[in-house]
């Protein structure tokens, strides 16, 4: 950050009421020069006026050295330059200080009314200094040389200093407005700069949620339906030689089928991400943030499923699957089956998938009833399990749960716009509930 306003006066700080100490010396080496002219012109002043040269000499010091204070009271090195200007002292003193006095932020009509009692005073001690010396004959100019002589010194003594104070004056205050706007840009960029690491992160946060929760519809009922198989494979191998072989078939088939999905989203999600790698042509200070490769991700995992289903098509299979494993699945549909929008389907088939996984790991071996109804502004599915036969039958499968199914349909259905019931049942059971609006 760069240093600028009230930490660059703080930075650069002089003594007493100077703001630098180039200021002060500045003020100082003036002050002084205009004591020294004061001094000077203080003795043809003394024998002018009849008193000790001394006294004049003291009193053009006295006066010159006003000019120290023309940062800190301006207005009254001018009224001093004006004062002294019948003794013909501190024209110095009074040029800086209508500079000064211009260049301040003081009213205008202040600035105005000293610098025309400036230009007033030397026009008449000029008007009649000339008047003078055409008196006693040190000039020889007609009568017309007098009003221009007073009239061009004290334009010359006045308007300039006042013109260019103005100037600076004028310009210091837009670099300070410049100055301002430049800080409150730098704090607004910094307070945007912390709100995009925010949204960066809650980004991050939502983009990690939608990867893990596509990673689990896509794994993890497959391999739950493994599980159950393998456990069935090791029950009936002796027993049943030709069951066995089926289960194992099974368990192959889905084993496969979960390698291939995995795969293909991870691939996707790999070339997504090569993609932007490639495009990016900065060089790595100016690389995409994390939340760019999350977005890419989350897309890449929402192509798949786009392109890969599942639909509501493929609901007879998936429950065919179940009962393949050993569940005795009902379906029943009520109204006419028509075409939704994919994320709908799409939605619509992980509930109900992800629903037979949790019976699979819960209540293996419970009878379940899946409908699905096909209404005109929605589609709504339901999947009831009843109690299992046995109660340790839950556990002999040994299927691990997250507590993730649950709240990943909820995310799902929600995210649709739609409700999402889930919980126990009178009889013992438990039952999944979802509307989901077709449009």
């Amino acid at each position: 950050m760069t240093t600028t306003g009230a930490d660059h006066t703080t930075a650069l700080a002089g003594p007493w009421w100077w703001s630098r100490w180039r200021s002060a010396v500045l003020d100082g080496a003036l002050a002084l020069v205009s004591a020294l002219e004061c001094g000077a012109e203080g003795i043809p002043f003394a024998r002018d006026a009849g008193v000790p040269v001394s006294a004049g000499i003291v009193f053009g010091l006295l006066a010159g050295s006003v000019l120290l204070l023309r940062r800190k009271w301006p207005i009254a090195v001018v009224l001093v330059s004006i004062a002294i200007t019948p003794a013909q002292m501190g024209f110095l003193m009074g040029i800086v200080g209508l500079y000064t006095l211009a260049a301040a932020e003081l009213p205008r009509r202040i600035i105005v009314a000293l610098s025309g009692m400036t230009f007033l005073g030397t026009l008449i001690v000029t008007f009649v200094r000339v008047r003078q010396s055409m008196a006693r004959g040190d000039l020889t100019m007609g009568d017309w040389f007098v009003p221009f002589a007073a009239l061009a010194t004290s334009l010359g003594l006045t308007a300039p200093p006042v013109l260019l104070g103005l100037y600076v004056g004028a310009r210091r205050r837009l670099m300070e407005s410049l100055r301002e706007r430049a800080d409150s840009l730098e704090r607004e960029l910094q307070l945007l700069a912390e709100r995009a690491e925010e949204r960066a992160e809650w980004a991050r946060g939502e983009e990690r949620t939608r990867i893990a929760r596509e990673m689990h519809d896509v794994v993890a009922h497959r391999v739950s339906l493994m599980v159950v198989h393998a456990a069935a494979l090791q029950a009936v191998a002796r027993k049943d030689p030709e069951k066995a072989v089926k289960n194992a078939a099974l368990v192959g088939d889905m084993g496969r089928q979960a390698l291939t999905e995995l795969r293909e989203m991870l691939g996707v999600l790999r070339s997504g991400d090569g993609d932007r790698r490639r495009t990016a042509s900065a060089p790595a200070s100016a690389a995409l943030p994390l939340v760019a490769v999350g977005v890419a991700a989350a897309a890449a995992a929402s192509r798949v499923a786009e392109e890969e289903g599942p639909y509501l098509s493929e609901l007879e299979e998936l429950i065919g699957q179940s009962a393949a494993a050993g569940m005795v699945v009902d379906l029943s549909v009520e109204g006419d089956v028509r075409s939704y929008a994919v994320e709908v389907e799409q939605t619509a088939y992980r509930v109900v998938q992800e629903a037979l996984t949790n019976v699979h790991k819960h209540a293996a071996g419970a009878k379940t009833h899946v409908r699905l109804a096909h209404r005109v502004a929605e589609i709504a599915m339901q999947v009831e399990n009843e109690p299992p036969p046995e109660p340790a039958s839950a556990a002999s499968a040994g299927l691990p749960s997250g507590g993730n199914g649950l709240v990943g349909m909820r995310e799902r259905v929600l995210g649709l716009g739609g409700v999402f019931v889930s919980g126990p049942t009178d009889a013992g059971g438990f039952r999944v509930s979802a509307v989901i609006p077709a449009a």
